[in-house]
């Protein structure tokens, strides 16, 4: 009997050792699965981390950049266009002003009227209509008359409800948001289509000039006075309310920056002559490049895989011209938006989603790798923002987005806490980068302390107050977002410096901004600005 219960004995000891061994060696492979997803997490902080050194390299080469830009054409990544226009609004325009929003499958008419003191806008009136998908890939002349007639329908319900005199002539900002060589504050040549416009007879024709022609036919006088894309809008908005405005941002889905840069130093243009010895640049610097920019495996990938058939078209003409190999070629294409694909809207989702598909590939900490996590740009920006900003305490809707969006359901509290971590690395680096951008932009202009692009900051040089106008749902909406940026611009420029520098969130430059441009440029009866 004695025997009986020591064999059961040991066997239930031996059982039990068994079990404790199975568990003991389930939490040793959970801890080396959770120790590898963490070792993600940490490479991609290390790779994009930005520190105040690295950003104050960033700054260097963006205004080592704009000077290459403004020295000859193709002398530098940043285009650094010309836009012609030489005087922003400063409050003192008075009367009733037009502004035609043409940049996608809808456009909108606006009309303001200024009291001509202080900066004040009387009245603001707008609509938005949708643009027929047939007129998208008809002719010129259908497209315009299309739009021509729209703004009569428009004008004809201006004032009080009486008779309105079409013939009286009307001043328009016409916002044209496509690929525009510019030839004059307003007229531009249609370089290509984009955004599912197809209309051949177009491409190469001067944009102002069959707008004009479309609304003479309604028997509209209506000129345009300014044709401009979003960023210059909102520079002319910022500086009509506030006078100190030197520069405007756009950060949303896409991102650009325009400033206003004395004539004197556009040298690609010997000779040109404005009226007040300045003029607005548009630096397209989505295009910038450096090699201190933070680059992951990520980006590289996301540029490998991007839908960007412009960017491969210009690829593959440069690499025929020059005699590179199409193997090479993607080393060139993926410096094209190369700064637009780290800090903008359309792409920051991604770079989210691709992190977590590398989690999933690398332990099944999530289960089997979801198929949803393959499809490129499923998760948007705006759902990242969303868990990014989740101070719930179980973080419900972290859980609610990575089971509804990419369909990874029951996630664990501390998994999600680690997917929040990951938004908030991509979010800093970007708003980070943004901000040493912004703080390029002062360099360049002599508003960041130093005095101007050679030397270090200097105690002789008088701070001005300096306003950037920014405009985009990624700063005004993205709280996290903002808030690092602003703490990246104060630590680039220092305290004492970043005082001075005021950024104030500018609402709808390509509407009542190129309204605005139609009342600075109103009173020209030629375009003053000329090259000699």
């Amino acid at each position: 009997m004695g025997r009986v219960v020591v064999g059961v004995a040991v066997s239930v000891a031996v059982a039990a050792c068994a079990v404790a061994a199975v568990v003991v060696g389930r939490r040793v492979k959970s801890k080396r699965k959770w120790r590898r997803v963490v070792g993600v997490l940490r490479e991609l902080e290390e790779s994009c981390e930005t520190t105040v050194g690295r950003l104050k390299q960033v700054v260097d080469a963006m205004a080592v950049e704009m000077h290459a830009g403004l020295a000859s054409e193709g002398g530098s990544k940043l285009k650094m266009l010309l836009t012609f226009v030489d005087k922003l609004p400063n409050g003192s325009e008075k009367g009733t002003y037009y502004a035609l929003d043409l940049g996608g499958t809808n456009f909108r008419v606006l009309r303001i009227q200024l009291g001509g003191t202080g900066s004040s806008i009387l009245g603001y009136d707008v609509e938005r209509q949708p643009i027929p998908q047939e007129l998208m890939t008809s002719t010129s002349e259908d497209l315009f008359n299309f739009v021509a007639l729209s703004l009569k329908d428009f004008v004809e319900r201006e004032g009080d409800g009486t008779e309105i005199s079409l013939d009286r002539r009307r001043d328009l900002g016409f916002t044209f948001s496509f690929p525009v060589k510019q030839i004059s504050v307003s007229s531009g040549i249609l370089i290509k289509w984009t955004k599912g416009f197809a209309i051949r007879d177009m491409v190469g024709k001067e944009v102002a000039g069959c707008l004009e022609q479309a609304l003479t036919r309604q028997g509209l006088n209506m000129r345009v006075t300014a044709l401009v894309n979003d960023t210059v809008g909102t520079l002319a908005l910022g500086h009509y309310h506030d006078a100190d405005t030197v520069a405007a941002v756009i950060i949303g889905t896409g991102t650009n920056a325009c400033y206003l840069e004395r004539t004197d130093a556009i040298i690609k243009c010997q000779g040109l002559l404005t009226t007040t010895g300045a003029m607005v640049i548009n630096m397209e610097w989505g295009n910038f490049w450096s090699s201190h920019l933070p680059r992951t495996t990520y980006d590289i990938d996301l540029d490998a895989g991007s839908p960007n058939p412009n960017d491969q078209v210009f690829c593959c003409s440069f690499c025929f011209l020059i005699d590179i190999t199409p193997w090479k070629s993607h080393i060139i294409k993926s410096l094209l938006q190369g700064f637009e694909k780290m800090i903008s809207g359309m792409y920051l989702g991604d770079i989210v989603r691709r992190v977590i598909l590398r989690m999933s590939q690398e332990t099944d900490i999530f289960g089997p790798v979801s198929c949803r996590l393959l499809v490129p740009f499923i998760l948007r920006t705006p759902l990242m923002a969303a868990m990014h900003e989740d101070d719930s305490p179980e973080l419900k809707e972290v859980g609610r987005i990575l089971g509804e969006i990419l369909g990874i359901p029951d996630v664990p509290l501390k998994v999600r806490k680690l997917i929040v971590k990951v938004c908030d690395v991509v979010t800093r680096r970007a708003a980070r980068l943004a901000a040493a951008g912004i703080a390029g932009i002062l360099k360049k202009i002599g508003r960041d302390g130093s005095g101007g692009l050679t030397g270090g900051r200097r105690s002789d040089v008088k701070m001005k107050r300096t306003a950037v106008a920014i405009e985009g749902g990624l700063y005004t909406s993205y709280t996290m977002f903002r808030e690092y940026l602003n703490e990246a611009l104060t630590e680039i420029l220092g305290e004492e410096v970043a005082q001075h520098v005021v950024l104030k969130v500018t609402e709808d430059g390509s509407g009542i901004g190129a309204a605005l441009l139609a009342a600075s440029h109103s009173s020209q009866s030629v375009d003053k600005v000329q090259l000699l």
